[in-house]
């Protein structure tokens, strides 16, 4: 019996190409390898919610420039300074004598005669009522506003975290602690709960913080008194932001088998429940700090906060009030930089949010 060949042209019942019978070896293992590749390829894993989330980020115009305009203040503020103490050449000071660019570029040094004096060569930004630096004084001013906001968030995210998740998770007792507390602090107004905290502390801070060598008699001894009621003011609700995640997550399934496997309380709430609280504090601390920052301008614009001669963007408004209709700059510039900061942590933060839980955004 004579075996059945195939027509011309078409394909072999064994190969899975027309031309497999006249390749080689090496061209068949290549053939292999291109259609493995092609599998994967095709069967490519989903991209995991966070990575995810981090796209939308990036796809947000108006959060990367906050974040790239926040960088820059951050860079200004901690670099600044030194570059700029070692940029200038000698002065002839009419009060001090023979000075250096690390002296009259310094925020606390006074030329009484080289009063509101405008941009120069020499005061990048001018000088104000008292003969002293604006660019250097604006740097110390954005470093001031920034280790402020930096303080009290480590306070927030402690306190707020850990009595959320706790009355959360547990309930009882002390959910009703919490719920109780937290409708008092939002009752009572934070910024006069700090203006107490500094008009009845802050002589005995300016005299006993002090001698302390970190924070020396430059006029920052309040900046610990002003940050500690403005952590106290904001925890509580920070703390509710995550009582209502926690509520959430502890009826989840993934919650309920970690307890059916016997898994302790303290395991679950290390292994489960921060990991997906970081979203909800992350963007609940970015939308904090524009609070917190206008807070401090605010306590030291009234005088509560960083005294002379140290230099903060809230006093620098202050004393530029008093020449405003002459010399407006010395209000303007450090109103602007306030303004520029305040509104990068809010885009940012609304940028998150929109990123992080897009059901949100309108």
């Amino acid at each position: 019996m004579e075996t059945q060949k195939n027509p011309p042209g078409q394909p072999s019942p064994r190969s899975g190409s027309p031309d497999a019978d006249s390749l080689s070896l090496p061209e068949l293992l290549r053939e292999e390898d291109r259609a493995i590749a092609q599998g994967e390829q095709k069967t490519k894993p989903p991209a995991m919610p966070s990575q995810e989330s981090l796209q939308r980020l990036r796809r947000d115009r108006r959060a990367m420039l906050s974040i790239g305009v926040i960088l820059l203040f951050v860079l200004i503020a901690l670099v600044g300074p030194p570059i700029y103490q070692r940029i200038g050449g000698s002065y002839n000071s009419p009060t001090a004598g023979p000075i250096g660019p690390d002296t009259y570029h310094n925020f606390e040094h006074q030329e009484l005669t080289r009063q509101d004096e405008g941009p120069s060569a020499q005061y990048w930004l001018g000088t104000d009522a008292l003969g002293r630096d604006m660019l250097a004084r604006l740097m110390q001013g954005m470093l001031i506003s920034l280790t402020v906001a930096v303080l009290v968030e480590i306070v927030d995210i402690v306190l707020g975290v850990t009595i959320g998740v706790l009355a959360g998770y547990y309930g009882g007792w002390i959910d009703q602690l919490l719920a109780r507390f937290t409708d008092i602090m939002f009752a009572f107004p934070g910024v006069l709960f700090v203006i107490l905290l500094t008009g009845i502390f802050g002589a005995w801070a300016d005299e006993r913080l002090s001698a302390i060598p970190v924070i020396g008699e430059n006029g920052n001894a309040r900046l610990l008194l002003v940050s500690l009621g403005l952590a106290f003011t904001v925890w509580p609700l920070m703390a509710r932001y995550v009582r209502g995640q926690t509520l959430q997550l502890r009826e989840q399934q993934f919650i309920e088998a970690a307890r059916m496997a016997g898994t302790s309380n303290a395991r679950i709430i290390q292994r489960h429940m921060l990991p997906n609280l970081f979203s909800i504090v992350f963007i609940a601390s970015t939308l904090n700090i524009a609070n917190v920052i206008i807070g401090e301008a605010s306590i030291s614009l009234l005088g509560l906060g960083v005294r002379p001669p140290g230099s903060s963007i809230g006093l620098m408004i202050a004393d530029g009030t008093a020449t405003i209709t002459v010399y407006a700059w010395e209000t303007l510039l450090p109103s602007l930089i306030l303004a520029t900061i305040v509104l990068a942590f809010s885009f940012l933060g609304d940028g998150l949010r929109d990123a992080f839980d897009p059901r949100t955004k309108d």
